[in-house]
């Protein structure tokens, strides 16, 4: 037998399961999987990803076999369904729909009620004495394969999509809001309108042939893998290109058959909260596209959901489907051993689901289900951690709106409207009407929100630049809100108060208007949207952990959180440590789990108040004595530093880099501040730029900074060293235990590092010897040069510990500056040059080899040398993954980033097992 490309499913049977995921795609594979559970899911057939990849191989060719398999599957389906493709009399009418191994929800396309033509809808009209609905079916067929197939969209970004503007012309002079209105003779009116479009576009007219029309179908939805907003979306979330789609050819249902009928999409949990409930919405008399597209604000799926009393939800309008429903999503939601998002339609009261896939949700909602499903004994504390992806935890540090700010913001009158809350937390931003200007708008530095009357999936890009997003059509199942939970943005939809008009970029709501370039705030936990900006505050683990102004027990998000990370904490191997150089700084990372300071950054002390003075006064004087009275000012400075480092840590190591940046940067550059420094320190303003001309640097990046600057100036590094030292003798002295380590930046040679270690060594004897007590201290360096990483085993002779820093190790890596690689880093990432930003994440292949290097040929040397990161990889998932599969003892970031790194630590630990 040759190869299979058709899996059949159908009567209670499959050929494939949910296993089949990479052959059968998402979907396939879950039609199948609950086909195989007895769960009521109209037949029909997949169509595999082995078909996608031979057709892009193949410029468009189909492999052998596949029209032959296809033809079997449909004689098959008409057995099942007792009708006829094609059948003047008794017509099937199928969906054609993609599905691939890692759900894109919108990204690519689908055509429903295929099969009909001039003929069959007829027969369906007879068959089903109902016009209005065959009607309704051909227009809705003739639209999306005109779209899909032909390719018949908006002429441009404001424009409407031809058929909608047809249709929204007939509701208008009909005098009717929304498409169910429309009267039988109304759809097929329009029906001849959307083939006349079809001709005068085309210059053909639209096929008649079923089985045309199916080949064209499939074609579209495999040539979707590669259109703008697929390619989009798996650029943001990091899908492979070469995974391919597969197509799902399934029997249609009905939901608009009438008041009898529906359809609706629901979450096996709450998306937004997580709570363990049915959530979700539907229409009366209408196809799952409608739900989607927000054509008509949906219903609310349950009672407790109504947040109007002239709601209708599922459950009172049709009890038994709403209970078969329910006990469905309970079946899935154990089965799967996650929340689903699944997709229903009701005919004649009978239920029948269409799909079922894992739910994109919030990271609120992400963590919540995982703990809960571990307390219902669903899933194990190993499994519910890698539920969470780490920088879903971002999301529950968010800021929501200042309570008094926001009742001043309504006294105000700044209220503006309401809709449905479908993202966290709460943004301000400027008004944009179009995608393309979000892009536009978000990369020249402004805030934006996006605002349409509801988003397709050709506004991703604009979606992912704005901060937030707010439509007047749609429920918490239409395509803003499904994208907005997944990339975590403030979002509220269906807020059908707001009038938009694209063309004179405007809005309108209850007769106040808000132009493009307005500022406007959305609530996405209330729904609520006001005019102007509304201050935020911290979110309640902010405000239990660091404000403490809501107690531990007062905040079930909280108590979750705690659960989550000391799940974490007892899975990962990989200690997670905070860059901060402030005592608040590092009591802040503390609280968030840090169990050390990595990076220390002294530099950043010299900037502070009349410290700046004394830094000019070291850099400008013209001999050694000089610049050691001038330091001799900052000495104590810089001592109390550290005492309040050292004691808000506790005993808890604090790495501690000596000065690193080139002394021109303390110097300024204005004239004015030219004059100004030079009379507070009683020199000419001549000498003040004599010396900044003398300290000038071609390439600052890679000029005398770094050791350099102690290796020249030895009387810096002693400086800090007696600061450090001192500041631990004394603070020991209090009862507090202290761990300095002394971190020499910039190493490329055993040699450097050894005569600063000499320079610290030596204080340190003076120091201990003044105090009388001994302090456990250690001198180590920073690798961040690809010498230093190829010599580590040299280095390793004087250096008790490294550290890399991986942020200018990636620059002398790539030979690229960082702060010039935005010049030319959107075209590499466009045209697949790098496939990400190398400054946001570890380049493995470069970069990750040398540290590979460092760390072999270091611990060679040295076995029990201690290595770390304190780049600012150190707190991005992926990079905490490497760091631990290559052996360091710890990352380091930025104290916000604690939570992500140590669940990311935890990930790489399980993902070891």
């Amino acid at each position: 037998m040759g190869k299979r490309y058709v899996y059949f499913f159908g009567e209670g049977k499959a050929d494939g399961s949910a296993a089949m995921k990479n052959l059968l795609g998402g979907k396939g594979a879950n039609l199948a999987e609950m086909t195989n559970l007895g769960i009521p899911v109209p037949p029909g057939f997949t169509i595999s990803t082995e078909v996608c990849t031979y057709f892009y191989h193949n410029k468009g060719i189909y492999p052998p076999g596949l029209e032959q398999e296809v033809e079997q599957a449909l004689r098959r389906l008409e057995n099942i369904m007792g009708r006829g493709f094609g059948d003047k009399e008794k017509p099937l009418l199928v969906s054609v729909r993609s599905g691939a191994a890692i759900s894109m929800p919108g990204m690519m396309d689908t055509v429903l009620n295929l099969g009909l033509n001039d003929e069959t809808v007829q027969g369906l009209a007879r068959e089903t004495n109902d016009s209005r609905f065959a009607y309704d079916c051909y227009r809705r067929f003739l639209s999306m394969y005109g779209d899909v197939v032909l390719g018949l969209k908006a002429e441009s970004v404001d424009g409407i999509d031809p058929f909608e503007e047809i249709i929204d012309e007939l509701k208008k002079a009909r005098g009717v809001q929304y498409d169910n209105q429309l009267s039988a003779q109304d759809l097929m009116e329009l029906c001849e309108r959307y083939k006349a479009l079809v001709r005068q576009r085309t210059g053909k007219d639209f096929p008649q042939d079923p089985k045309e029309q199916l080949w064209g179908a499939i074609g579209a939805v495999f040539g979707s893998w590669d259109n703008p907003r697929a390619i989009a979306y798996r650029q943001i979330h990091e899908i492979p290109d070469d995974m391919g789609t597969a197509v799902n050819v399934q029997s249609m249902v009905f939901g608009n058959m009438g008041d009898d009928c529906a359809t609706g999409v629901a979450f096996t949990r709450n998306p937004a909260t997580g709570e363990n409930v049915l959530y979700g919405e539907y229409l009366v008399n209408a196809q799952g596209e409608d739900v989607v597209a927000g054509i008509r604000t949906p219903q609310p799926i349950n009672i407790r959901q109504k947040t109007d009393p002239q709601m209708v939800s599922l459950e009172e309008a049709m009890p038994e489907a709403y209970a078969e429903l329910d006990r469905i999503r309970r079946i899935l939601d154990r089965h799967y051993r996650d929340m689903q998002d699944i997709e229903f339609t009701i005919q004649r009261r009978k239920l029948w689901m269409l799909q079922t896939r894992t739910g994109k949700r919030t990271g609120f909602a992400a963590f919540k289900i995982a703990v809960d499903m571990v307390r219902e004994g669903i899933l194990t504390p190993k499994e519910a951690l890698l539920r969470v992806e780490p920088n879903q935890l971002n999301q529950l540090l968010r800021p929501v709106f200042d309570a008094e700010a926001k009742q001043k913001a309504v006294a105000s009158k700044a209220f503006l409207a309401k809709g449905l809350n479908a993202g966290p937390g709460a943004a301000s931003g400027r008004v944009v009407f179009n995608a393309v200007d979000a892009e536009h708008w978000a990369d020249r530095g402004e805030k934006v929100i996006l605002v349409r009357l509801e988003t397709s999936p050709d506004d991703i890009r604009g979606m992912h630049a704005a901060q937030g997003i707010l439509t007047s059509r749609g429920g918490m199942t239409s395509h803003a809100a499904l994208v907005a939970r997944q990339m975590g943005k403030v979002c509220v939809v269906g807020c059908g108060d707001l009038e938009i008009d694209y063309k004179l970029r405007q809005m309108t709501v209850n007769g106040r208007v808000i132009e493009e370039g307005d500022w406007i705030s959305v609530d996405g936990s209330t729904g609520e949207v006001f005019a102007g900006q509304i201050p935020t505050r911290p979110s309640e683990i902010i405000q239990v952990l660091l404000e403490k102004t809501l107690k531990p027990e007062e905040s079930s998000i909280f108590q979750d959180y705690t659960e989550l990370m000391r799940w974490a904490d007892a899975y990962r191997r990989l200690g997670v440590r905070t860059n901060a150089d402030q005592p608040d700084q590092a009591q802040t990372a503390l609280l968030f789990g840090a169990e050390g300071i990595g990076l220390c950054r002294t530099e950043h002390m010299f900037f502070e108040g009349e410290r700046i003075h004394a830094v000019r006064e070291m850099i400008l004087a013209d001999s050694t004595e000089g610049r050691e009275k001038a330091l001799a000012k900052l000495l104590p400075m810089q001592r109390e530093d550290f005492k309040g480092i050292f004691r808000v840590m506790k005993g808890l190591p604090v790495t501690i880099r000596t000065l690193d940046p080139p002394l021109h940067e303390f110097l300024p550059t204005e004239e004015a501040d030219i004059q100004k420094v030079a009379e507070q320190l009683g020199v000419g303003a001549e000498q003040v730029r004599a010396k900044i001309q003398a300290l000038h640097e071609a390439n600052p990046m890679l000029g005398h900074r770094g050791c350099r600057l102690g290796i020249v100036y030895p009387e810096i590094t002693a400086m800090q060293a007696r600061a450090i030292l001192e500041a631990a003798c004394e603070v020991k002295k209090e009862g507090i235990d202290v761990h300095p380590e002394i971190m020499i930046p910039l190493v490329g040679d055993v040699a450097e590092l050894a005569h600063q270690k000499r320079v610290v060594d030596d204080v340190a004897r003076q120091v201990m010897d003044h105090y009388g007590i001994q302090v456990d201290y250690a001198v180590g360096t920073m690798i961040e040069v690809p010498r230093g990483a190829i010599t580590a085993g040299e280095i390793a002779k004087e250096a008790m510990f490294f550290s890399f820093g991986t942020n200018d190790l990636t620059q002398t890596v790539f030979g690229i500056s960082r702060d010039d690689a935005a010049k030319f880093l959107h075209d590499y990432l466009e045209k697949k040059i790098w496939e990400f930003d190398p400054f946001e994440r570890i380049d493995q292949e470069g970069v990750g080899e040398l540290m590979k290097m460092g760390v072999e040929r270091g611990r060679a040397t040295r076995p029990d040398l201690k290595v770390g990161i304190c780049g600012e990889h150190g707190g991005e998932p992926s990079s905490v993954e490497f760091c631990h599969q290559i052996g360091l003892n710890y990352v380091s970031c930025s104290p916000f980033r604690v939570p992500i790194a140590r669940l990311a630590a935890a990930h790489a630990a399980i993902r070891e097992q």
